[in-house]
């Protein structure tokens, strides 16, 4: 990047990041989550350090994010408040380890504590008394919230243990139980106000209310881990807090001193799950060092201490809040309940939506408006619903039921003995439907057809000028162009697209049908044994299911198809394109020899002359069967470049040849 172009990034980075702080500590709206900050600032701070001729004082990265308040006083702390380092990975915790040990020279002890998620406090207390309470704020000074902070039980107002310091100053984190914050949250959509969105913006919304009776009301808790004085009761943090508890302190039953890093990343996963179990939200464990006079000689950097990190767990899984519930209608017809829910960081992106699958998926949940449930992503590409967290759940929520009508034509929906799905049998006038079957016949294992996307036959159907797939070979330049992202260039390139997909073979016409149940391998074995599509359309039930692979639902399905008249119309209009509709004629698809019968062939990498797509059709037509696992079955694998590392290994374990694409095409007489 040049210069230019980092300062005006470093800027930008800059501006959102306080932007993202305001919300978060003033507002308590965030609008992305920790993880998604953490991103922000890492880049903010490895450009400041890569370009050092850009850092001010009142960068992001020095400071601490501050929640002060107009309504509140302000007072100094008497010790400053700075915010933790964050990590993600063990890997992380290991260069922590090793950068203390490069000071240390002495073994080292860590505490290990539960990163409790809600709003910081500051307490001090005077000859046994609890003087002033302090939020968090700019890290230097923050808001006075004393009267608030009294009527939280669990923060003593007065202290009677012999020993105590004359002034100490504790430090902890504010919580509202779920419990509590599901209570809150009923009351308030009973009220038609929008409910909190976690327990952790609720904790800080309330501490800062003016009122110190709603305040009491909301039953917030304090969960204390730092103490600090002149002249403390020990000289590690861990038995300085065993003494807070004595003296009548909440502090975390988890609390752990560990001996090494081992034993802290032994902690780390134990409560990875464990951690739902209790009352209160946390996001990761605090790890710091035991011994003060360490602390002491590893000091500090302008926002964080040397000798503490916070581990924050990754968002494999998710809670976040069920908004609403959508039914997406397929081209096949069948109907997908959609949860819409609120935003949330997931495997480094941010879900809105998770699919509910069908009706009985939907039962097993027992799910209801307004419910926190655990969303993960199936495979990490497409998120699910896996649980409900009903510790949160209103009991006047309403419980969400599968339609019984199209969402999109009002037809009553149909489900079939032995299947899952709910489907919409107006395939014929459901727009969905309609719009989904021409966008299956256009894709690329279909006709092919190529600059027709999604939007764009969206764009035809709108106006009209699509409604089934046969309307597409009847489209002319002086339709395209004037529409809206079309120009001449991209319209004469979709119609030069739909006239060379009249060559189509007929097998993968069969498959762009979209008839239901007909995938590529099925089409496949029908071309072979029905050569021409007026013989499928006069066969049977029968003589589809004597054929292998074709069972009585795939059959059925066939036969359905080609008993509505539109359809057959529509085949008959395709017909006079030019289509393909017959396999008698396709040396390309018929079997050419026996050069590869009964050989298991396994496709890796890129090659020069054809597509794998196109080696599996020449596999195929050659006798041979396709494999996309290597096994000792596998007669050889075709090799191109930058094969599967894992697929040479396994084939070098087995025995398994390796062919280049040369030596295959010599195989097979090419």
């Amino acid at each position: 990047m040049k210069k230019s172009e980092v300062k005006a990034r470093i800027d930008i980075l800059r501006k959102e990041i306080e932007e993202h702080n305001n919300r978060y500590f003033v507002l308590n709206q965030p609008s992305i989550s920790d993880y998604e900050y953490d991103i922000l600032l890492n880049e903010l701070n490895t450009l400041e350090k890569k370009f050092p001729e850009f850092i001010i004082e009142n960068s992001p990265t020095k400071q601490v994010g501050s929640d002060i308040t107009k309504e509140f006083k302000q007072f100094e702390h008497t010790y400053p408040m700075l915010s933790l380092g964050n990590t993600y990975s063990e890997e992380e915790l290991r260069e922590f380890d090793n950068r203390i040990y490069k000071t240390i020279s002495q073994s080292i002890e860590y505490v290990c504590e539960s990163k409790f998620d809600g709003a910081s406090i500051s307490l001090t207390y005077r000859n046994g008394s609890l003087f002033r309470a302090i939020t968090r704020g700019d890290g230097n000074k923050g808001d006075d919230v004393t009267s608030n902070v009294k009527t939280i039980k669990s923060i003593p107002l007065r202290i009677t243990c012999k020993g105590i310091p004359s002034e100490f100053v504790i430090r902890g984190e504010i919580l509202m139980p779920r419990a509590v914050f599901n209570r809150l949250n009923d009351e308030r959509i009973k009220a038609e106000i929008t409910p909190f969105a976690n327990p952790r913006n609720a904790a800080a919304g309330t501490l800062k209310l003016l009122d110190p009776r709603i305040v009491a009301s909301r039953s917030l808790d304090c969960m204390v881990y730092f103490l600090l004085a002149e002249e403390l009761p020990h000289n590690n943090h861990y038995d300085n807090l065993k003494e807070a508890a004595g003296w009548g302190f909440n502090v975390a039953e988890s609390i752990r001193l560990c001996k090494n890093i081992d034993e802290v990343i032994h902690f780390i996963t134990y409560w990875e799950s464990e951690r739902k179990n209790l009352p209160y939200d946390t996001d990761g464990v605090v790890i710091k060092v035991n011994s003060l006079s360490q602390q002491r000689d590893l000091g500090y950097t302008a926002k964080s201490p040397r000798w503490a990190i916070a581990y924050k767990y990754k968002a494999e899984e998710a809670t976040t809040r069920l908004l609403s519930v959508t039914f997406q209608v397929g081209r096949t017809g069948a109907v997908t309940p959609v949860a819409n829910l609120e935003p949330v960081l997931l495997s480094g992106s941010t879900v809105k939506r998770a699919t509910l699958h069908n009706e009985d998926q939907i039962a097993l949940l027992d799910l209801h408006l307004n419910d926190m449930v655990y969303v993960e992503k199936g495979g990490e590409i497409i998120p699910k619903i896996v649980g409900v967290d009903h510790s949160y759940r209103n009991e006047n929520s309403k419980k969400i039921v599968f339609i019984s009508n199209c969402p999109e034509c009002g037809t009553a929906l149909i489900k079939n003995e032995g299947e899952a799905n709910y489907f919409c049998p107006n395939y014929l006038h459901c727009p969905p439907q309609i719009k989904g079957r021409i966008e299956h016949f256009i894709s690329r294992k279909a006709m092919n057809i190529d600059g027709l996307g999604e939007e764009t036959i969206d764009l035809l159907f709108n106006k009209n000028l699509v409604k089934n797939i046969s309307d597409l070979y009847d489209l002319r330049m002086d339709q395209l162009v004037p529409l809206e992202r079309l120009g001449e260039k991209s319209a004469a390139h979709i119609i030069k697209s739909i006239r060379e997909s009249i060559d189509t073979p007929y097998y993968r016409v069969l498959f762009a049908l979209g008839i239901r149940h007909v995938g590529e391998t099925v089409a496949k074995t029908i071309s072979s044994r029905f050569r021409t599509i007026d013989d499928l359309i006069s066969a049977g039930a029968e003589q589809l299911t004597s054929v292998n692979e074709i069972g009585p639902k795939i059959a059925a399905s066939i036969v359905a198809y080609f008993s509505d008249e539109d359809n057959l119309e529509m085949i008959k209009k395709l017909k006079s394109t030019g289509i393909r509709f017959s396999a008698k004629d396709e040396s390309n698809i018929t079997r050419t020899d026996n050069s590869l019968y009964g050989k298991i062939i396994v496709i890796s990498g890129v090659f020069l002359e054809h597509s794998r797509d196109e080696y599996k059709e020449i596999i195929e037509r050659n006798g041979g069967k396709n494999s996309t696992s290597v096994s000792g079955n596998t007669s050889f694998i075709l090799a191109g470049e930058n094969m599967g590392q894992s697929k040479k290994e396994k084939a070098d374990e087995l025995g398994v040849p390796l062919i280049t694409e040369s030596e295959f095409l010599k195989i097979i007489g090419k």
